[in-house]
């Protein structure tokens, strides 16, 4: 499909695509064979291929050693890393630390860039983003936030317990949310905090067990459970202005919500040609399954719909250049993430037992995809958003050639 990309999108997608199969997906698939996992070493190793070939850090500009793209010409890079396990890992795309770097590039002071930015983008440091919190905390309704950050002197006193907070169990800081103004809305009262990890009273419990959580580099990523006693960091550590913090967290969930849906339907495409190549050579019933009609028209709906959503991904972009496009960023969250839900199911399917084997990656693929459903805002949660803004465009004058209702109608004889 021809999606008019810019001709610099194209130009860095085709070498990223060339890295993924010369580099990335040989040695993923000699892991998935041997089960040597990627060590940590050879992942830096693999870093500075990409530095070599430009590719590495994409998304940040090049004064603090990323490539400096525009984000719409980042999107089918994405893409093409999300075709394997650990793709965007290995050119330092991968979630949460593209969406911190983005967040700290975008709202941190010089001092801070210089202390956490330059050396989080070079993979000297890690970092996690901590905003959900257990049951009865924020989570799908962030207002909901119980974390606080109260102001002693020139320090935050920070309390309160995270957990799914991605890379958290090895991260060097963090991004904190709490809230700043207990007598404001949320909304209007939260901030952003930088939080080393080492500091007085940060406990990270555990990384949480969860669905897809093994995968083929030997590096403690994850999600980690973080409790926050009493813990003081001086006031220079905010991030942006206090009590900005939602509308730094929802620039920073705009694109990292589309760079998911790329990596994811990169994911998904893989998974689909895997399933292809595999139907065309498996015999069954006296042909091969690629020419099974019922078979045939489920690829036809995958095919199709993951064209929509790319589509719809490049359209958001688009317009996030102009705008905060809320609307068309969940649209094209919730679609994507339950398109390559589908296209995951659909993969393991046609794959039959090989599906369900971890020789092939689909298998893992599968256990990956279901959290893109809840992550970055469930499905409900855009879907309340798009419902919400549905009705807001309603115009009485559309109602003018519909009968009144006249109760008398409806009596029983």
């Amino acid at each position: 499909m021809e999606y008019h990309d810019s001709a610099k999108a194209k130009e860095v997608a085709g070498r990223v695509e060339d890295f993924m199969e010369e580099v990335v997906l040989p040695r993923e698939r000699e892991a998935l064979r041997t089960g040597e996992l990627i060590s940590e070493d050879e992942l830096h190793e693999t870093w500075e291929l990409a530095k070599e070939r430009d590719l590495f850090a994409p998304q940040v500009s090049e004064e603090y050693g990323g490539q400096g793209l525009e984000f719409s010409d980042m999107l089918p890079s994405f893409e093409q890393v999300g075709r394997s396990l650990w793709g965007a890992l290995a050119i330092r795309a991968n979630a949460p630390q593209e969406g911190n770097m983005h967040t700290l590039e975008m709202a941190g002071t010089e001092e801070q860039k210089e202390e956490y930015l330059r050396p989080l983008v070079q993979g000297e440091l890690q970092s996690a983003f901590s905003m959900t919190e257990p049951t009865r905390g924020g989570g799908s309704d962030p207002k909901m936030l119980r974390t606080t950050a109260i102001k002693d002197g020139d320090e935050y006193v920070i309390n309160g317990h995270k957990w799914w907070s991605s890379d958290g169990y090895n991260a060097d800081f963090l991004l904190v949310m709490a809230r700043t103004d207990l007598d404001a809305h949320p909304y209007e009262g939260t901030s952003i905090i930088l939080v080393p990890t080492d500091t007085e009273g940060v406990d990270i419990v555990r990384n949480v067990p969860h669905l897809g959580g093994h995968g083929i580099v030997d590096v403690s990523l994850g999600h980690a459970e973080i409790k926050f006693d009493n813990v003081r960091v001086p006031e220079e550590n905010l991030l942006g202005e206090e009590n900005e913090g939602f509308r730094l967290a929802q620039l920073r969930l705009g694109g990292g919500r589309l760079t998911h849906c790329m990596r994811y339907s990169g994911m998904a495409e893989r998974a689909l040609n895997i399933s292809k190549a595999y139907l065309q050579k498996r015999e069954a019933f006296d042909e091969p399954l690629a020419e099974k009609q019922a078979l045939r028209h489920r690829i036809a709906t995958a095919e199709t719909e993951l064209h929509a959503a790319r589509t719809m991904v490049r359209h958001a972009a688009r317009e996030l250049d102009e705008s905060d496009a809320r609307i068309e960023v969940a649209m094209s969250k919730m679609f994507t993430a339950n398109v390559t839900n589908e296209v995951m199911d659909l993969a393991v399917q046609c794959l039959g037992g090989n599906g369900i084997g971890k020789d092939l990656p689909v298998a893992h693929f599968y256990e990956a995809v279901r959290a893109f459903r809840i992550v970055d805002g469930a499905d409900e949660v855009h879907r309340r958003s798009i419902a919400r803004h549905a009705f807001e465009d309603v115009d009485d004058s559309d109602m003018e050639n519909v009968l009144e209702f006249d109760p008398d109608l409806d009596k029983t004889v």
